[in-house]
């Protein structure tokens, strides 16, 4: 008798989530790949005749046919926090004593020890054991869906395994997507070979892989995934081991290399031991996890701010290599920073060969007495750019020349200068194509105006051929759109593309536009506070440089940075420019939720148990209050939160009122 669709369709399904649990997971396939395809092409004609049949778990789905044009923000049930790091034995007892000092005592504390693999953080949401919603770790508290590129990691289950007795309505896994390093290797190269730009390290091409609008190109790529949290309320575990040993039974993909650990000495026994064996791995990691074993231990330990008090995290020794450092170049940067590069004999480290170096600044170049000729030996670790840390002096070379700093622009050939009392060298010509290039480069970027298709390549070009003088240029490249199609290797298509990535770039708000605008020491961070605190660009222009230290953690450097840029013709020109083709430069002024602490100003000190600063500052201002980043006189009040610095002894002295974090959140009724 013949099987019916539907029953053929389940058999197919269950047979290859097996097989794709054998290959990918244990690395143990039981069938050939001829076989596993004749039985993939089956189920895919079955549901191509019975499509109503598909559903969203079934293999054939890890490739989406959808491209989506953005990630919707998620936020995250319970926050991803980040770990606090280590770099010593001394510090890995240190976090031993806050352990067992925080806990009951005479009770034992054993601890887990895992690989710190160097990728991407990622939550998996499954709903009635299916993956719903996959998501970046984001900031901690908001991340962005990624649920389609998911799907096409072949190490994460569409679908949960059922075990008795545990309820798969809902939970949250959370793990680390990564790339091997000989598939990174061969991306590259595949790269390099299409005249396209390589990646640094395997965590950036995961990075950069993760959020392609378009799974069919994710898929492409050979990303895979190890899982190390589970959170469930209808599943009551004991320990972080019995975790990590019941995400394997639910069939997802664990990390082999854990060892449950009786004493802090057995702890740092592990790390030293991977330390030295982590280069024989196939994928990068950058250190180990340490977490308190108990769940018990760790509820009771609890979390602070941005990290829990139960894992901490020991970071390895960047890695090293020796080799000769043959000349010493000076980049221009966007701000006519001038950059000492170190141009190196090639060589292998960290994942990449490494052929030029940062030297930071001169006073950095004579401290180490760097000359052009010397043996040198660079560090790398992570995505840091790879640096000078020493030179080898005892096989110099006689007659080698202590380097001179430049007196003449290496681009345009201008005047430098050295302002006092700072160590960077500046090249003073704002016309300067290099710092030109630079600005138009940070305002197009991805933190900033986002426009996409406008890379570094591109911005070269049009500088070059005179299209690009300045940012506010870029909203003007539509007049010359004939032109630009003419150009070799662009085309109408292409320039249609960038045409309208520009037009949608008009929609960022005030505190990307004021970010883009590139004043010196004003980070993403810094705007968005002087965003929320001016409301608009006007009223940020006219502030004086005292008001402008009034909004938390914005210093000196910065309010006279911010004074100087407005005080510039230039600059201010191409903000009328850019107000003209309808960039936002200003904030809709929020509805306060009370005035519980209306015209109260507040200082915050010390780390707060239960939010962060920027939760508190949000609290405060949605509350009617003002938050300044120092204290005086006129400050109503001083919230101290764990280990206070400096002001919370000058609040002492004036004798301002200090309240604790309970009686801060006492004052707006949110406790």
């Amino acid at each position: 008798m013949k099987t019916d669709p539907q029953t053929r369709i389940e058999e197919l399904r269950k047979l290859i989530k097996e097989h794709d649990y054998n290959y990918f997971v244990l690395a143990q396939p039981t069938i050939s790949d001829y076989q596993y395809d004749q039985l993939f092409t089956e189920l895919v004609q079955l549901e191509k005749q019975f499509p109503n049949l598909i559903t969203p778990d079934s293999p054939t789905q890890r490739v989406g046919s959808d491209i989506t044009n953005e990630f919707k923000p998620v936020q995250h049930k319970i926050p991803m926090l980040s770990l606090s790091n280590s770099y010593s034995e001394e510090e890995l007892i240190a976090f031993d004593r806050r352990v067992r000092e925080s806990l009951p005592e005479n009770e034992s504390v054993e601890y887990v020890c895992e690989l710190k693999i160097d990728g991407v953080s990622v939550s998996l949401r499954y709903v009635n054991g299916i993956l719903e919603t996959g998501a970046t770790r984001g900031d901690g508290t908001t991340g962005e869906e990624i649920t389609n590129n998911i799907k096409t990691i072949r190490t994460i289950p569409l679908s949960i395994k059922p075990k008795q007795k545990f309820n798969v309505s809902d939970l949250e896994v959370r793990g680390e997507i990564y790339m091997e390093l000989d598939q990174f290797n061969k991306l590259n190269e595949e790269r390099e070979l299409n005249g396209e730009k390589t990646f640094a390290n395997p965590r950036n091409s995961t990075a950069g892989t993760i959020k392609l609008l378009d799974p069919k190109q994710v898929a492409r790529r050979p990303l895979k995934s190890f899982t190390y949290y589970l959170f469930s309320e209808l599943e009551e575990l004991t320990s972080h081991l019995s975790n990590l040993e019941l995400l394997k039974e639910l069939g997802f993909c664990v990390n082999e290399n854990y060892r449950l650990c009786k004493s802090i000495d057995q702890v740092i026994n592990f790390c030293k031991e991977w330390e030295d064996k982590r280069d024989k791995l196939p994928y990068e990691i950058d250190g180990v996890v340490v977490k308190v074993n108990s769940l018990r231990h760790q509820k009771i330990l609890g979390s602070i701010a941005k990290s829990p008090r139960w894992a901490i995290a020991f970071k390895f020794k960047a890695k090293q290599a020796r080799t000769k450092l043959h000349k010493i170049t000076w980049q221009v940067g966007r701000t006519g920073t001038l950059t000492p590069v170190a141009e190196l004999e090639p060589v292998f480290l960290a994942g990449s060969t490494i052929s030029r170096a940062t030297l930071h600044n001169f006073d950095e170049i004579n401290r180490k007495d760097i000359r052009e000729g010397d043996w040198v030996i660079i560090e790398k670790g992570g995505d840091v750019i790879p640096k000078v840390v020493s030179v080898d002096i005892e096989n110099r070379t006689p007659g080698l020349k202590a380097v001179i700093p430049p007196t003449k622009c290496p681009v345009c050939h201008s005047k430098l200068s050295q302002p006092e009392n700072e160590v960077a060298i500046y090249c003073e010509n704002y016309s300067c194509l290099a710092q030109v290039k630079g600005r138009i480069t940070h305002f197009a970027s991805r933190g900033a105006m986002d426009i996409v298709g406008l890379g570094d390549s591109l911005i070269n070009l049009f500088v070059d051929l005179g299209y690009l003088k300045s940012y506010a240029d870029i909203y003007d490249l539509k007049d010359n759109k004939d032109e630009l199609i003419k150009i070799e290797r662009l085309g109408e298509k292409s320039i249609s593309n960038l045409l309208n990535a520009i037009e949608e770039s008009k929609k960022r708000p005030f505190e990307k536009v004021l970010f883009a605008l590139g004043i010196r020491y004003v980070g993403a961070g810094a705007a968005k506070k002087l965003a929320e605190h001016f409301l608009s660009i006007d009223n940020l222009i006219k502030a004086k440089i005292e008001e402008i230290e009034e909004v938390s953690e914005i210093g000196p450097s910065i309010s006279n940075s911010i004074k100087r840029f407005f005080s510039d013709y230039h600059n201010t020109q191409i903000i009328d420019r850019l107000k003209k083709v309808g960039l936002t430069f200003a904030l809709e002024k929020r509805n306060k939720i009370s005035e519980k602490l209306k015209d109260k100003t507040f200082v915050l000190t010390g780390t707060l148990s239960s939010m962060s600063r920027e939760d508190a500052k949000e609290k405060i201002i949605s509350n009617g209050g003002v938050v300044v980043s120092s204290v005086s006189k006129n400050t109503d009040f001083v919230v101290v939160g764990e280990t206070p610095g400096s002001k919370f002894d000058k609040a002492q002295k004036l004798g301002i009122k200090i309240i604790s974090e309970e009686e801060f959140l006492d004052m707006i009724g949110n406790k």
